[in-house]
């Protein structure tokens, strides 16, 4: 949608994502990300440690299981999404205000650490033609595979085939 706030933190988890299904069956994950601004102090020739932020998200769906099957407390992550205002009573009656995440994107921030990738099984929505609706039966399994690290298939005409992506 127009006018969203879309940002991207990058920080450590604080606790491992909790991971619920809705009542129709969805997967949503939440985990809260704490991170913390550095900055070096030439004079005394340290680091300090800025005020931490906190951020509470969540993230849905096929994404969801995979957050909560391959991320951990402690964990540096980069999560992109909406930034989201809410505002409700607590029990006393204070009014309050809370920040959150719709997470888009998430996964292990790999500058400090190395992850191996495998890919999901399961379909994505909106990811391209299916194998029923696809003009694809001749095209190479790089073009119309999106599980071998193609794109989807577009034709380009009579005997021409795109350029492997590499």
């Amino acid at each position: 949608m127009a006018g969203e706030t879309v940002i991207t933190v990058v920080g450590n988890l604080v606790d491992d994502p909790e991971l619920r299904f809705t009542p129709s069956g969805s997967a949503v994950a939440k985990f809260r990300v704490a991170s913390t601004p550095r900055t070096f102090d030439r004079q005394t020739n340290e680091w300090k440690d800025g005020d931490a932020l906190f951020l509470t998200c969540q993230v849905w769906r096929q994404a969801a299981e995979n957050v909560a099957e391959s991320l951990t407390r402690g964990t540096r992550v980069i999560a992109q999404g909406r930034l989201k205002q809410r505002s409700y009573e607590d029990r006393e009656g204070v009014k309050r205000t809370v920040y959150e995440l719709d997470v888009e994107e998430v996964g292990p921030a790999l500058s400090r650490a190395t992850a191996k990738v495998t890919k999901s099984s399961a379909p994505r929505s909106g990811s391209g033609p299916t194998a029923s609706s696809s003009p694809a039966d001749n095209a190479p399994s790089w073009a119309s595979d999106p599980k071998a690290g193609g794109e989807a298939y577009i034709p380009l005409g009579p005997g021409r085939q795109p350029e492997p992506p590499f």
